[in-house]
This record gives C-alpha cells, sequence and structure tokens, in this order.
C-alpha cells in the first residue's frame, strides 16, 4: 500500500470523499486514461469489466432504442462514476456509456471494484448515495422531456453540461444536442438561435460557450436545481 502522503489528491469527488486508507488500498488498481469524445465505454447488454472514475469532461448514459433512435437519460462527470451496475449487484448495462466530452478518469477492473466494496464499508456507503442521487438525475430527466418545453429542457442540459466541463466553452454540435434531447434537429437550431439572441450562449464550429449562466439559470426548468438539491443532500457536491 503506498504512503498515503503520496497520493495526489482526487479529482474525481466520489474518490475524494473516501477516507485516505481506503483509497490508499485501491491507488495502485486505478488506472489513468486520457479519453476521446464518442469513445463508448459500456453498451447495452454487455458484461461490463471496469468502474470509471471522471476526472474532467463527462460521459453521457444513452438509450438505444430498437429502431436506432436514442436519448440521453444521465450525464456523469467528475462528481461520480461509471458502471453502478456493479454496485447494485448486476453483471451488464442496460445503456450505452459514451464519452462526450474530452477528459481523464480512473479505471478500476470489476474485480478489484467488488474486493474494494468489500473491504471499506465506507466505500459503499458513498456510492450507495451517489446512487441515489443519480437515479434523482434518471427520474428527473424522464420528467423533464415529458412535460417541459424544449428551450427549458436545453436551458437545463447546457447547465449541466457546464457544471462538468470546468471552463465555459466546450465542443458541441447541434445534431449532437438533437440527438441527446431526443427531438429534430430544427427544434434546437431554434431555440439556441433564441438564447444566441438572448445573450446566453454564444456557438458556432462545432463549440457553444456560455456567455450568461445567470440569464441560461433563469431560462431552465425547475427540475435542474431539483437535481442540485438532491446532490447537495446526499453528497454534499453539486450535481
Amino acid at each position: 500500500m503506498p504512503q498515503q502522503s503520496a497520493i495526489p489528491a482526487p479529482r474525481n469527488r466520489l474518490l475524494a470523499s473516501l477516507p485516505a486508507e481506503d483509497l490508499a488500498r485501491i491507488w495502485p488498481e486505478l488506472e489513468p486514461l486520457d479519453c476521446e469524445i464518442r469513445k463508448v465505454l459500456m453498451s447495452p447488454e454487455k458484461r461490463i469489466t471496469a468502474a470509471y472514475f471522471p476526472e474532467s469532461g463527462w460521459v453521457s448514459m444513452v438509450a438505444i432504442l430498437a429502431e436506432g433512435r436514442s436519448a440521453e437519460v444521465g450525464i456523469i462527470g467528475s462528481e461520480g462514476m461509471v458502471g453502478l451496475e456493479l454496485l447494485l449487484g448486476g453483471e451488464a448495462s442496460t445503456v450505452e456509456a459514451m464519452i462526450q466530452a474530452r477528459g481523464t478518469m480512473l479505471r478500476l477492473s470489476s474485480g478489484a471494484f467488488q474486493r474494494a466494496l468489500e473491504q471499506s464499508g465506507a466505500m459503499r456507503r458513498i456510492l450507495l448515495r451517489y446512487a441515489l442521487a443519480f437515479q434523482q438525475q434518471v427520474t428527473q430527466t424522464a420528467a423533464c422531456n415529458g412535460n417541459h418545453a424544449l428551450d427549458q429542457r436545453l436551458a437545463r442540459w447546457l447547465l449541466m453540461a457546464h457544471d462538468r466541463a470546468g471552463r465555459d466553452d466546450f465542443p458541441m454540435t447541434q445534431e449532437f444536442l438533437a440527438m441527446m434531447l431526443c427531438v429534430h434537429r430544427p427544434g434546437v437550431t431554434v431555440a439556441a438561435r433564441m438564447f444566441q439572441r438572448a445573450g446566453l450562449i454564444r456557438y458556432g464550429h462545432g463549440h457553444i460557450a456560455i456567455t450568461d449562466r445567470e440569464g441560461l439559470e433563469a431560462a431552465a426548468c425547475e427540475c435542474y436545481g431539483a437535481v442540485c438539491r438532491q446532490f447537495q443532500r446526499l453528497l454534499g457536491t453539486p450535481g
């Protein structure tokens, strides 16, 4: 086991929440990865071989329907982990986990992950609380997509992406936004132009920049705040 003082402060908030001795125990088994946009970490009905702890960037959890359409059901950045099925007793993913913003993450093999859970009650408790918070995000996303206007949903998504990007601008095309929100591209184009005219965002050439965070929060529906409050209550971090 490495000296605790030799371990850098984790940039993933779940790992940073672990007791020092538990972090030191798993640190040698965490594999650092540089991740490219569109890389798929997990696929539906495929065996999960590892858990992933993002340090920067974010991962979209995407439900894929039989006819080929898809919709984002959750988004995971440095506040969480990819591979909650392993925590909850599952072996295969039900959705696709795809990197949507370039970044780094730490990979922990499924075997090492299970051993860590057996050795650390604190780690299990922290990850279970994250699972509950993430469930709230997925639930709120479903309610939002079924009840709120597209411009409100777009504002909510942009705020979530901004929280995880670590900067005001990030790569994003309107085609991909439409897929994430499960709508046709013309609707996203109209909403994005409205936000740009209002000075909330600037977009072009496959990038979006957030130029008025407070205005975007005012344009979003209640769902963004509801998820943030749940993450704050359960984990003490924004969601």
